[in-house]
């Protein structure tokens, strides 16, 4: 990797100015580069703009995927949409469906390097927080194919949330109501404990904006009250099933998901291992880029 990855202010994030129509949502998306094709999932709260700096690194030697899911960042964001695991799950498999036909000039194809030169490669995935849940549920539940996974700091095994986390999904209803700027106030200290280090004021800044305005505050609270563990103990049983290389990627000091799940995790997927980052919290893209950077380039690279 040339580049060593830096998120810029929220002015010059990517614009996704593609549109994947799926029943009745808008989901936002862009692509860049050559090569085979890698997808990057984001979690929540948060959206494609935390991977955007790894995706213009690796762009040099891959079509990069970056998209938003319905209810966050630059997708639709209707109330009466639900925007649970097992809709973003079910949606992620199609979106790959959908950009499939456009992999067949871009690489080999799967990871075995070899391909028919018409049928479109397997894609690369690298998924973050509930993208870990929506991309493994993909897999096992609806049959979306991959080259490689790495997982990093993923929401799949039970029990997952902050005690914040698990007091606003109680009272959603509640606290979307609250001022505008209480609601600001809770948002920030609520991102802030997702790092180790402390986060830079442009970074916040950029975390937070999709959640700000009516339409935000309010899509905020409703993707926390339609988190349930019901759809990661469904997948928890399926895992062994999964025929993908994995590598489970977790910073050691991550407070919202601690490191033991990495362990758990790898331990309960056929063929898959841990790498722990040291210094990094649960926004490990932030804590730690250029450890993360060396750790995504080699991985891709061995299953390349």
């Amino acid at each position: 990797m040339t580049d060593t990855p830096t998120c810029d202010a929220p002015e010059t994030a990517p614009l996704l100015d593609r549109r994947f129509a799926w029943r009745g949502r808008e989901v936002a998306w862009t692509a860049f580069g050559s090569g085979p094709p890698l997808v990057f999932c984001h979690g929540t709260p948060w959206s494609s703009w935390l991977w955007e700096p790894y995706a213009r690194a690796l762009a040099g030697g891959f079509t990069v995927h970056l998209w938003d899911m319905p209810g966050y960042g630059a997708s639709s964001k209707d109330p009466a949409h639900d925007v649970d695991l097992g809709t973003q799950g079910e949606l992620f498999a199609d979106l790959l469906e959908h950009w499939r036909p456009a992999w067949a000039t871009t690489g080999p194809t799967g990871p075995d390097g070899e391909g028919d030169g018409g049928t479109p490669p397997l894609p690369h995935v690298v998924a973050h927080d509930f993208g870990g849940a929506v991309s493994l549920r993909a897999a096992v539940l609806h049959g979306a194919r991959y080259a490689s996974l790495c997982l990093v700091d993923v929401v799949a095994l039970r029990p997952w949330g902050s005690p914040y986390f698990a007091l606003v999904r109680e009272h959603a209803d509640v606290f979307a109501a609250t001022p505008a700027a209480v609601h600001r106030g809770a948002l920030e200290a609520y991102v802030r404990t997702a790092a180790h280090r402390p986060l830079r004021e442009e970074h916040l800044a950029a975390l937070v904006a999709p959640w700000t305005g009516e339409a935000g505050q309010a899509a905020f609270y409703r993707q926390i009250a339609q988190a349930d563990e019901r759809y990661t103990a469904e997948l928890e049983p399926l895992l062994g099933d999964l025929d993908v290389p994995v590598r489970v990627l977790w910073g050691e000091e991550d407070a919202w998901i601690p490191p033991d799940r990495a362990r758990r995790l790898a331990e309960a997927l056929p063929d898959a291992d841990v790498r722990l980052l040291p210094g990094a919290g649960h926004l490990v893209q932030l804590d730690e880029p250029v450890a993360l950077a060396v750790e995504l380039q080699r991985w891709l690279s061995a299953t390349r």
